[in-house]
């Protein structure tokens, strides 16, 4: 007999006994049923009104139902009751994280800190929270002070190297990285995201499919453990509309509605019915309330538990959902751990596999993940013919000002870089300034995304011999005006191995020729397939030495690029990359052929 089972004989004996309640919803939520947690602790509760360690277990149970308004009240019940407890503190911190409430995250983590300020967690979770509000100084030495406590606390590793790299502190980049792989591979129960683990050097498609894996065991096991309990139906019979439901943290001003939007607005009507799953806050931009009119049905979801947004999908019918933000920041995959929908498909937002058994496609392309690479993806691979990323072609676009209102001397040639600069690595960043020394009378325009990593590119500039006063860099603006500044740069220079995705398209869509280098992974191949889409493929090198030889030959032969810059303006309205309707139509067929269960296995 389970223990469960025994503990439930002994409540009947003694059903007002509150320890028993309590005993045994802890047993159920290690076991992983958190609603069936619940109950027993509302029962304890009944029992033993404001007992500070019900609360906090009643809080516990709700959060791993992702019920986090719920979750909070019941924290801050618990703390009235009781103010010297840690995990309170802490929970509640965790709750209010998942709420989008970062500065009353971290004054819960400080809290916690006065109680136990040798805590790794705490320190970790705080850093997470600082790095969300911007403060990313503070947000390392969170990092770093949560490491010096437990060496072992792997994912503030990873955190600390991730915004290290964002802040373009490179010293001894290339021994983390080397811990931070062995920890993949030889320590499973580690979690380290798997979105900061692509952008390192080094690592191979291999490696970023078990580093997946590793994370979706970590993160999801119990929730889906849940969707086998919850076991949903799903009528698989053939129908003129399919269903197609998009997930999404990103239905808001941000790059992805500069990819998106139109797809959406040029459906199939007769053959497709598309509903939005939005846990993006409403920001009331114009992206925002395009999109809300784009689909057939726009939910918001922001208020309510994955569980919640899993039993509504399934109510609706949904027969392919579509995870468009996979595992980066406010993910809520989870909701496909449930299952709720027949076919789940991972496509834009993660670069990579997402080594989840509840994820059956991925969308790509035959540039981006070879055939050959078949292995490295847990997902069956659904191929689009030309390239996997679309484009909108109604994004605004502001005019233009004048070199001279961004700081860009008139006749220089002005090699650019938008990316963020976690993208930006040592080895590249050496082979622009090899680029820069070559072209004498030449810039290098990157975006300013925060202060530190300014201050660090400056000095690594100057390491290097150059002149700072080369190195220009450009404030975050609207989208409008971001896309219309490019028209000034004469060459972009791509990154390795995360390169630009939306900002290559950006880049073409306005006539900016882009130079890129091929990798093996898929977050190192996306700009070689825009390219060839967009009718390019000289722009495309293979290695490091032949990008800068590249660049140098372009520098040195501005005829040349501007011929390629010709053919781009010339060309835009009928290369693949921006045949959104063509585009649109490849992708109800590829839906077409995963519900009919006809996807070729590569």
């Amino acid at each position: 007999m389970s223990n469960i089972k025994q503990l439930q004989a002994r409540i009947q004996k003694q059903p007002a006994d509150p320890e028993l309640h309590y005993d045994l919803g802890n047993l159920l939520l290690d076991d992983g049923q958190a609603k069936e947690a619940q109950a027993s602790f509302e029962q304890a509760l009944k029992l033993a009104p404001g007992h500070a360690q019900i609360l906090l277990q009643l809080g516990n149970a709700v959060s791993a139902q992702g019920r986090f308004d719920d979750a909070a009240r019941y924290f801050m019940q618990s703390l009235k009751a009781d103010y010297a407890q840690l995990a309170a503190h802490f929970n509640l911190g965790n709750a209010l994280r998942e709420m989008g409430k970062p500065v009353q995250a971290a004054a819960c983590y400080r809290e916690a800190l006065k109680l136990a300020p040798s805590d790794a967690d705490t320190h970790n979770n705080l850093g997470n929270v600082l790095r969300e509000m911007g403060k990313l100084d503070e947000a390392i030495a969170c990092y770093r002070q949560a490491l010096s406590l437990n060496p072992g606390l792997h994912h503030a590793r990873a955190h600390l190297l991730h915004q290290r790299q964002h802040i373009c502190d490179w010293e001894g980049l290339e021994l983390e990285i080397a811990e931070i792989r062995r920890v993949v591979t030889q320590e499973p129960q580690a979690q380290i995201s798997p979105f900061a683990f692509l952008a390192l050097p080094g690592t191979t498609a291999a490696e970023q499919r078990q580093c997946a894996e590793n994370w979706v065991v970590n993160r999801y096991k119990s929730m889906m453990e849940q969707g086998l309990r919850l076991n949903y139906q799903h009528d698989r019979q053939t129908r003129p509309k399919l269903k197609i439901g998009y997930l999404s943290g990103d239905f808001r001003r941000h790059p992805l509605a500069s990819l998106i939007t139109e797809v959406i607005e040029l459906h199939d009507r007769d053959c497709i019915e598309s509903h939005a799953y939005s846990y993006a806050p409403d920001d009331a931009s114009a992206e925002r309330k395009r999109l809300e009119q784009a689909f057939d049905h726009f939910h918001d979801i922001l208020p309510i538990s994955q569980y919640q947004a899993a039993e509504q999908i399934h109510e609706d019918g949904i027969d392919i959902l579509v995870d468009l933000t996979g595992f980066t920041q406010t993910s809520r995959s989870g909701i496909l751990a449930l299952r709720p929908a027949a076919i789940q498909v991972n496509w834009l937002g993660f670069p990579g596999t997402m080594g989840a058994s509840f994820i059956d496609y991925v969308l790509t392309d035959r540039i981006i993940t070879p055939p050959e690479q078949t292995a490295h993806y847990s997902e069956q691979l659904a191929y689009l013919p030309d390239t996997y990323q679309p484009n909108d072609r109604k994004r605004p676009v502001g005019q233009p000002l004048k070199r001279k209102a961004y700081g860009l001397p008139e006749h220089a040639m002005v090699f650019f870089c938008f990316n963020q600069t976690f993208k930006i690595t040592p080895q590249v960043f050496d082979i622009w300034m090899n680029i820069l020394k070559g072209a004498a009378e030449s810039v290098l325009w990157l975006l300013e995304c925060n202060p530190w990593a300014k201050a660090n590119l400056l000095k690594a500039a100057q390491a290097c011999d150059i002149d700072t006063a080369r190195i220009i860099f450009a404030p975050r603006v609207s989208g409008s005006e971001h896309l219309a500044r490019q028209k000034l740069a004469d060459l972009f220079l791509d990154t390795l191995p995360y390169n630009a995705h939306t900002t290559t398209s950006d880049a073409l869509w306005m006539g900016l020729p882009v130079l890129t280098c091929c990798g093996d992974t898929f977050a190192s191949r996306v700009a070689t397939s825009l390219l060839q889409a967009a009718g390019l493929p000289e722009l495309v090198t293979h290695d490091l030495a032949e990008y800068q030889a590249k660049a140098l030959y372009l520098a040195r032969h501005p005829d040349d690029l501007q011929a390629i810059r010709r053919q781009l303006e010339n060309s835009r309205d009928r290369v693949a990359l921006f045949d959104t309707p063509g585009f649109t139509h490849n992708l109800e067929l590829a839906y077409q052929e995963m519900w009919q269960g006809r996807v070729s296995k590569a």
